[in-house]
């Protein structure tokens, strides 16, 4: 898979002239639209549709859309929103000293040129709304760039809605983040090199060699990006992607970053101090569409339970996230045939043709040779139509995998 940043990434083709071009996207966001509202109409709702909708070209495209699909992509119903939101004590409350810090700080994640007053009643409210999870889920511990996370759920969704999907997210994709030490989260932390190694090993033996480590990383993973993107829009584009997938896909996001900058990256000193640096300054002109499809790509190709070996494999069964099942992929034309079960085939063939290598830890079979990773490959981009292996991870296989998501959403 080359990641490599280049000057022709994401040139797109001058066959239609401005116009046309226009034309054929109002055609496309039309559509999409209609699609979106029949799967909130349908009964029960067509969340798998929903989800492939939240990953695919554009993402959820309004506001107006998010307030309707966020929900119900993490399982919400309209009842369990209240209609009063409960009273707020924030003289008894242990964080409410450090949120008002944070949330003081917070000025550059509210729209610019918002009236002092607007945008100072919505920090209030950012106040009342991470309390208010806190005081209801004692068992959640605050950390700092939490509030980047609810702030953007606030200016799209409102205080009443952000309060319930907030609580939501932090007792799911957010749990591990929101415990007493920083231990689940450092390991989530550490399944971002081995990604980077099987993608490109060049670039994983540089990193290795500057000692560099994965805390550059650190504010992407526990604010889902919302702290270092300055453009709400690819803040929210973002969220759409996270909220419709495994909650460990923010990682494989970092690292289709990294492994994009791969020529920055190869470029600089090879010194802790310099790679950090380098690393944890991100780009604001990524490709974002490009990415967000190979982040969805390597997690079809590498999946969590790949990543964790050994002694790691026990660690991981201590993170909530470890709790969510690994995507299903499945063609749209055929009955769900998962990649990882053409992946085995395609192994054992290869096994026969050129012998295996055996993990003695674990006695599987080693899945890191460059011809293997080429069939896997191959197998992703022949099923993958325009929507990207992570939209069908989540979709095609929707009678499978939406019973899953009731059970880890009840």
């Amino acid at each position: 898979m080359n990641l490599k940043k280049s000057r022709n990434f994401g040139e797109s083709s001058m066959s239609l002239d401005g116009i046309g071009k226009q034309d054929a996207g109002d055609t496309k966001r039309k559509r999409k639209v209609a699609e979106i509202t029949q799967a909130l109409n349908a009964t029960p709702v067509d969340v798998a549709t929903l989800r492939r909708m939240a990953i695919s070209e554009g993402g959820l495209m309004s506001h107006e859309i998010r307030r309707k699909v966020w929900p119900r992509l993490l399982n919400v119903p309209d009842e369990s929103i209240p209609e009063k939101l409960d009273e707020v004590d924030r003289e008894n409350n242990k964080d409410y000293n450090q949120v008002l810090l944070d949330v003081q700080r917070s000025l550059r994640r509210f729209p610019p040129g918002m009236p002092d007053e607007q945008r100072m009643g919505l920090q209030e409210e950012l106040i009342d709304i991470i309390l208010r999870v806190l005081q209801k889920n004692p068992q959640l511990h605050y950390y700092q760039g939490y509030h980047d996370i609810v702030v953007t759920f606030l200016l799209v969704l409102g205080e009443r809605l952000a309060t319930a999907l907030v609580e939501k997210l932090s007792t799911h994709h957010l749990r591990d983040f929101m415990d007493p030490t920083m231990d689940n989260t450092k390991h989530i932390l550490n399944y971002l090199m081995p990604i980077i190694e099987r993608v490109n090993p060049e670039v994983y033996d540089f990193m290795q060699q500057a000692e560099v480590g994965t805390i550059f990383a650190l504010s992407w993973l526990i604010t889902w990006f919302g702290h270092v993107l300055s453009d709400f829009r690819h803040v929210v584009r973002l969220y759409d992607f996270f909220l419709a997938c495994h909650p460990l896909m923010p990682i494989y996001f970092a690292a289709v970053i990294v492994l994009y900058r791969e020529e920055e990256v190869l470029d600089c000193e090879c010194d802790m101090a310099m790679m950090h640096h380098l690393l944890s300054q991100i780009p604001q002109d990524l490709p974002y569409e490009t990415l967000i499809s190979r982040a969805g790509d390597l997690f079809v190709q590498f999946p969590p339970s790949e990543l964790a070996k050994g002694a790691t494999r026990e660690r991981a069964q201590q993170t909530a996230a470890s709790t969510f099942t690994d995507f299903d992929l499945a063609s749209a034309q055929q009955q769900p045939e998962t990649v990882l079960r053409r992946r085995q085939r395609e192994q054992k063939q290869q096994q026969k043709q050129h012998g295996s290598t055996l993990n003695p830890q674990s006695g599987t079979v080693s899945v890191i040779r460059p011809a293997a990773r080429r069939l896997v490959r191959l197998a992703v981009m022949g099923i993958t139509v325009a929507l990207g292996a992570a939209a069908l991870a989540v979709v095609n296989s929707a009678l499978e995998w939406a019973p899953k998501l009731d059970l880890l959403f009840p």
